[in-house]
C-alpha cells in the first residue's frame, strides 16, 4: 500500500468524489453520479476506496458477485486520481478487495472486461494474475458492433481464477 493511503469501504458521501475521479479519468465510461450513490449504499461490500491523510477519497475500485456465479467477483471499474498515478494504489486496491470479498463471501475469482486500448487496465488485471499465480483466460464478451452511438472497441472478458487467499493483502 502506497505510504499516507489508506483502503476502507465505500460511503455514501464518497459517491460524488467517486464520480469525479472516474470523470477526471478520461478514460472510463462515466455513469451518473446518482449511480455512484447507489454503488456506496448497494455494492459497498464489494468495492474499495482509498483514502489519502485526510480521509480523501483518491482511488476506488467498484464491483459486485454475479448472481449466477456467487465465487466470482465482477470488477466494474478502477480508477485512480492524476494525484496518486504511478504508485501502485490500483494493484494494491484490487489485492486489498479480492482479499476482503474472498475472506467475507467466499469468492475466489474476479471477471472483469478491459478495451484492447487499455493498457494500464491490461497490465494491471494480468500481474494480479501472475502475482497470485491465477490462471487468467481472455474473450471477447460484448463485439464492439452491439454497442449504440458511436465506434465502441470490443470488451474483452478476463476470467481470473482461482486466486488464492490474500492473507495481509489489506493495508
Amino acid at each position: 500500500m502506497p505510504e499516507g493511503l489508506k483502503l476502507d469501504t465505500p460511503r455514501v458521501d464518497d459517491g460524488a468524489a467517486i464520480w469525479r475521479i472516474a470523470r477526471d479519468s478520461q478514460v472510463l465510461d462515466l455513469n451518473s453520479s446518482y449511480s455512484y450513490l447507489l454503488w456506496c449504499r448497494d455494492f459497498a461490500a464489494t468495492s474499495v476506496v482509498a483514502r489519502d491523510g485526510n480521509g480523501e477519497p483518491v482511488g476506488f475500485i467498484t464491483g459486485y458477485i454475479r448472481p449466477q456465479s456467487p465465487q466470482t467477483l465482477l470488477i466494474w471499474q478502477v480508477a485512480v486520481d492524476h494525484s496518486q498515478r504511478g504508485r501502485g494504489l490500483a494493484g494494491a486496491m484490487l489485492d486489498g478487495l479480492t482479499a476482503r470479498v474472498s475472506e467475507d463471501l467466499g469468492a475466489d475469482r474476479i471477471e472483469t472486461t478491459v478495451t484492447p486500448d487499455n493498457a494500464p487496465s491490461n497490465r494491471l488485471f494480468t500481474s494480479f494474475a501472475e502475482r497470485h499465480g491465477a490462471e487468467l483466460h481472455r474473450e471477447v464478451l460484448f463485439d464492439g458492433a452491439v454497442f449504440p452511438g458511436d465506434e465502441h472497441e470490443p470488451e474483452v472478458l478476463y476470467r481470473i481464477g482461482p486466486v488464492r487467499t490474500l492473507a495481509g493483502a489489506l493495508g
